[in-house]
């Protein structure tokens, strides 16, 4: 091996925001000069474009090849659930399932009340799954149906639908980030997410708010639902499907399973095992159809357009756009990782940030950044919670601050950028369809109350010092017992400590 792949140089933080800016530029040209919603060519050209600064470097293929390879290999399991939530889609649309969600949900609920409870049923399912894709795929691919018949913009319910989702993922101790957060910040999971309730709790009772708020405003607005077109798909829904209370059992058995805390694959994928079956008993479908419309999706002609183009959906097929997508934007991410430009950008960051407050905003913004840049929402934990590590303990704070931190700009925004694997996921799922055509649709983003929010409270607490705890004498202790791992800074021009701070004495009176 060459001299050159034994020590390869450290990009400056021109040269490191080299690749970033030029793929964004590529994005932006693709996304709105011409209209068209495909992000994997941009990011493509991007992995490329890292791949020279690499080479030039002084990486060597095979090490930036380890990298790209790496970050993905870390991301399978949530390309695994994407396959099985595609499964379930298609399976449980032909059981009869989703069709009996949207049906009773018609009956029961109200408009007023709608774009709430949506919130409210998406975050209870999605805490009790700990996968928020696997809430968006089912139960608010089924509230979208219900928000048509209702005639809520459609990018009204989405937002609620997101805000449920991703509220439930951040706080479920089932989630893999829930777990990935603390896992790489040397905390309890537990600690964890009693440390996030300060910012959860405020930004979904606001967003709660705003949604009983718009639901009562829509209503006013177009002069109430229209009954007729309640009833339309009402009828055309048991004109095409047996609808049945038990036909429900195949998302009560995957949340039971949820709850009985057995892995997220395996509980999943027993739904559509048990959606397969009552497509079968209850709907007359083969076995043969089945397999098909888990693989390929359902397909249906009901005469009403708004149920046509939510249940002619699901199937392993439909997810390939995203999961192609995820797949190129995580190698994007593990190439910039791999030849140290994400770390030069962060270092830069840190030597112009000398306090807790400006600590925790950039940490925050990291992640978001990461989410940004990379398209995934694995490494924009990952990577800002083991570079800022060293800055929380040698500043003598708890690195909860820094695992809540990963999880706002992380997680939460996660489904906020569309090219992202959070966001391109939830497009797809929920039949957006953005096209140059449609970008009206994009405004799901804003109207995720709860995900954009936490962040910004999480911001306020750090400059008012609210809900930012110092560092225990037990975790103090726990830095010195165990010895942490901490990422070596030296190379970047980082100047702070990079070992636990003692308390400081109480000033003289």
């Amino acid at each position: 091996m060459s001299a050159k792949a034994i020590d390869p140089r450290q990009p400056s933080l021109v040269l490191a925001l080299v690749p970033v800016i030029l793929t964004l530029l590529l994005l932006g040209l693709q996304l709105f000069y011409f209209n068209d919603f495909t992000p994997q060519i941009p990011l493509a050209i991007g992995l490329a474009i890292t791949g020279v600064v690499g080479i030039y470097l002084g990486h060597d293929w095979g090490s930036m090849e380890e990298g790209v390879f790496h970050v993905i290999n870390v991301s399978l399991p949530s390309v695994s659930v994407l396959i099985v939530v595609g499964m379930i889609i298609g399976v449980w649309i032909a059981s009869g399932t989703v069709p009996t969600i949207i049906y009773y949900g018609l009956i029961i609920l109200t408009p007023q009340i709608f774009l709430a409870a949506a919130m409210i049923m998406c975050s209870v399912v999605s805490v009790s799954l700990g996968t928020s894709w696997g809430t968006v795929g089912t139960v608010g691919l089924a509230l979208m149906g219900i928000g048509a018949g209702f005639d809520v913009p459609m990018y009204w319910t989405a937002g609620a639908v997101v805000s449920g989702a991703f509220f439930g993922d951040k706080i479920s101790p089932l989630s893999d980030t829930t777990n990935l957060a603390p896992a790489v910040t040397a905390q309890n999971v537990f600690a964890h997410i009693r440390n996030m309730m300060p910012t959860t709790i405020p930004a979904m009772l606001i967003a709660l708010g705003i949604y009983v708020w718009a639901g009562f405003s829509l209503v006013q607005g177009t002069d109430g639902a229209s009954f007729e077109r309640i009833d339309a798909i009402t009828t055309a829904l048991q004109a095409n499907f047996t609808i049945s209370p038990w036909l429900l059992v195949p998302a009560l058995l995957v949340i039971a399973l949820a709850v009985a805390q057995k892995p997220p694959i395996p509980s999943l994928f027993a739904g559509v095992l048990v959606g397969g079956l009552a497509a079968i008993i209850a709907q007359g479908a083969t076995l043969h159809e089945v397999f098909q419309f888990a693989n390929s999706g359902y397909k249906i002609d009901t005469g009403v357009s708004e149920i046509d183009s939510l249940l002619n959906s699901g199937g392993i097929q439909s997810m390939m756009w995203t999961i192609s997508l995820i797949l190129i934007a995580l190698g994007f991410g593990g190439a910039l990782e791999r030849t140290g430009c994400l770390q030069t950008i962060i270092a830069a960051i840190l030597t112009k940030v000398h306090s807790f407050a400006g600590v925790q905003t950039a940490a925050i913004g990291t992640s978001f950044a990461t989410n940004l840049v990379a398209g995934d929402p694995y490494l924009s934990i990952a990577l800002p919670g083991r570079m800022y590590s060293p800055v929380y303990r040698g500043m003598g704070y708890s690195t909860l601050n820094l695992s809540r931190a990963t999880e706002e700009g992380g997680t939460l925004m996660s489904p906020m950028i569309p090219w992202n694997a959070g966001g391109a996921f939830v497009i797809t799922a929920l039949g957006l369809g953005i096209s140059g055509q449609n970008l009206e649709n994009l405004l799901y983003i804003p109207l995720s109350f709860a995900c954009w929010m936490t962040p910004i409270i999480g911001i306020i607490y750090a400059w008012t010092g609210l809900f930012s705890p110092r560092a225990s004498e037990a975790e103090r202790k726990d830095w010195a017992d165990n010895d942490r791992e901490i990422t070596d800074m030296s190379g970047y021009g980082y100047e702070y400590p990079l070992t636990p701070a003692e308390p400081q004495p109480a000033p003289a009176e």
